[in-house]
């Protein structure tokens, strides 16, 4: 059973906390502040209102806050928080359209996607692109406003992704490290609200805040080229999981993701041309450290490449590179042409790969445009959407 608590982190917002709270209130959701070290006699303002206040004596950042509040989540059985600043950016109304999303995306972190107006401040402008990108970069994600505050989380995911941000990064860090658990990303547009006085009220340090997020993303860009896997924690059930055996149901898991067609064509190629090279027990690290390095899917290239897995593939290259050194086809397959003669079999092997991985790339990368097009159609057509790209 799903059940939502409203959660407001807050340090010295003593002009804002009352009114934010309120409007959480009215949403009919329960709803705790993390009073996150405040000074100002903030916390004292929200005598009366029906909320349940978590209280910090030292300053720890606001990822100690989401951390301490989804702590305090599940001990008292919430499923899901939903995260709103005290600032006043954010309009605590909005967390209304949350929790249909919730119930239908359980295994998700649901992003408030702040809509800009003239107001914004060109730092946040630019920070929101600067950070967007990189989540891209780490996760193959599109996510329009990666440095929203207005979340929706599962307990589950914040209690079991280990981040080591505890300040602003936190934000970022759980996001690229929920995606590598298995966590899907929804975007839900939200309205915000930026005066002199949010601006004021808000305590991000724009030299500290963004140094922080620098090295947290620095962190992750350099354990993404790691070789080994990230741990998926959720969404293992094997329904979901890409499989060369079953490629229609694959392909609707990526576009449901939004993978676009042209990623999942480019993918698709690169898997097949490093596929049918006879790089013998590293094609699966070539593969990963390429496809990471020109920033295409690895988890469709390595799925894919598995089409050039023996006999068919390598032998086809095989009988073309033979073709080509001696102007006919090998025709006798004994301990002479496959034992002794080995050394010119892969020699055979290399050039016909060189011939055929780029046709079969091409033919395969078609088909995966193709196919991205026609169910990206037939989604439009049926009023869905997605995130990934």
């Amino acid at each position: 059973m799903i059940n939502i608590l409203i959660v407001i982190p807050t340090f010295n917002n003593l002009k804002t906390l009352r009114t934010v709270t309120e409007k959480a209130v009215s949403t009919g959701l329960k709803v705790l502040v993390v009073n996150d070290g405040s000074t100002d006699g903030g916390p004292e303002t929200l005598a009366g209102l029906s909320v349940t206040l978590l209280d910090f004596t030292d300053n720890r950042g606001k990822g100690s806050a989401i951390l301490s509040a989804a702590e305090w989540a599940e001990t008292n059985g919430y499923t899901h928080i939903i995260t709103i600043d005290a600032d006043g950016q954010h309009d605590p109304g909005d967390a209304a359209l949350f929790p249909d999303l919730i119930r239908e995306n359980p295994w998700t972190i649901i992003v408030g996607t702040r809509q800009f107006g003239e107001m914004v401040p060109f730092s946040s402008r630019f920070g929101r692109k600067f950070s967007n990108m990189w989540v891209w970069i780490t996760t193959g994600w599109r996510v329009p406003d990666s440095q929203s505050g207005f979340r929706a989380y599962p307990v589950a995911a914040l209690r079991q992704v280990k981040c080591q941000g505890r300040k602003y990064n936190f934000e970022v860090e759980i996001l690229v490290r929920g995606i590598w658990a298995g966590l899907s990303i929804v975007h839900k547009d939200i309205s915000v609200h930026y005066s002199d006085e949010t601006i004021k009220a808000s305590h991000f340090d724009p030299l500290r805040d963004n140094a922080r997020i620098s090295w947290t993303y620095t962190r992750l860009v350099l354990r993404n080229f790691l070789p080994w896997p990230h741990k998926v924690i959720f969404n293992t059930d094997s329904e979901e999981k890409l499989s060369i055996l079953h490629p229609i149901r694959s392909f609707k898991l990526l576009l449901r993701e939004s993978l676009s067609p042209k990623d999942m064509a480019l993918s698709s190629m690169l898997g097949v041309f490093l596929g049918a090279l006879p790089l013998i027990a590293c094609h699966s690290i070539m593969i990963f450290f390429v496809a990471t390095r020109l920033r295409l899917n690895r988890l469709v290239a390595l799925s894919v490449s598995n089409i050039c897995m023996p006999p068919f593939v390598p032998g086809l290259a095989v009988a073309v590179g033979y073709y080509m050194r001696h102007g006919s086809y090998l025709t006798e397959f004994n301990m002479q042409t496959l034992g002794y003669e080995a050394p010119q079999r892969l020699l055979e092997y290399l050039i016909g790969s060189l011939i055929i991985g780029p046709v079969l790339a091409v033919l395969v990368g078609a088909i995966a445009f193709l196919t991205g097009i026609f169910y990206q159609n037939l989604r439009v057509s049926k009023g869905t959407d997605g995130q990934r790209g």
